[in-house]
């Protein structure tokens, strides 16, 4: 018997009405589009500026491989930085009940919504010659970050972390804890269960906050050029390259915002099924 067919006593099932295609409200149409032309048309713009002929001698160019060779190799460092401290830090947050413990994942998250050049000036009042920490790191070892390469990665560290600690949490949170209880109770040590159990389980968002994480640090403009400067060759990466060559070569300024414009469509795209689309 179909299920259509099943009946309750003295109650007939009709079967379900097929809903017919939802009609498009008129009075969102012009506005949604708007708002798609409004992100959509600056691209356009960059596409079409683009000067694709000659993009493979700008690409060529000393100036633009070397902002790219820093900006791939700090972003890099930064990431791998943002991994060691962030993923301890996920898990505390994840699994481990204390004091403030809202607080801290408030805190965590400042750097998102925080704009850069203020995060710049706190790592200066941080790690400056005169700075909490720093006045001890120069007079002790005879070591400054600002201005340096090292001041880089610190500086694309602090802004992207949240993006990796908020990515693990998540995934954290939705692991199957039986696994870890199961280790456990096997005779798994802590450091064990955490090794073999936890980090295979939540290896995706890892891999996903790690790579948001890289995608931000590349990017990273404001907090790079007030604690680390704009030195070409030292800490000159190719967002800060871009604002020096908007002054004097508008076309390599282009070039540099093609690849980072290349990049973020990469990132999006790879990680389409995990954050953007729905069922």
């Amino acid at each position: 018997m179909a299920v259509d067919e099943i009946q309750h006593p003295g109650v007939a099932m009709s079967p379900p009405r097929r809903r017919g295609p939802r009609r498009i409200p008129v009075f969102l149409i012009l506005p949604a589009g708007l708002g798609l032309a409004f992100l959509v048309l600056p691209l356009v713009a960059l596409l079409l500026r683009t000067p694709w002929r000659e993009l493979p001698q700008h690409l060529a160019e000393p100036a633009i491989l070397a902002a790219l060779r820093l900006s791939l190799l700090t972003a890099s460092l930064a990431t791998v930085c943002c991994i060691l401290l962030g993923v301890p830090l996920a898990w505390l947050l994840a699994r481990v009940e204390f004091p403030g413990r809202r607080l801290a994942r408030a805190l965590i998250t400042v750097p998102l919504v925080l704009p850069p050049v203020v995060g710049g000036v706190a790592l200066l009042l941080l790690f400056g010659r005169r700075g909490l920490i720093g006045s001890w790191l120069d007079e002790t070892f005879g070591f400054t970050l600002p201005f340096t390469t090292a001041g880089v990665v610190v500086a694309e560290a602090f802004v992207a972390m949240p993006f990796l600690v908020i990515a693990v949490e998540g995934a954290l949170r939705g692991a199957d804890t039986r696994y870890e209880e199961a280790a456990a109770t096997l005779g798994a040590g802590r450091w064990t269960t955490f090794r073999r159990v936890t980090l295979p389980l939540v290896a995706p968002g890892i891999a996903a906050g790690a790579v948001l994480c890289w995608a931000r640090a590349l990017g990273e403009f404001g907090a790079t050029i007030t604690f680390a400067g704009n030195f070409p060759g030292r800490t000159q990466t190719m967002p800060l390259a871009v604002y020096l060559a908007l002054e004097t070569d508008l076309e390599a300024a282009i070039v540099l915002s093609l690849i980072l414009l290349v990049v973020s469509v990469t990132i999006l795209a790879s990680l389409r099924d995990r954050w953007i689309s729905s069922p």
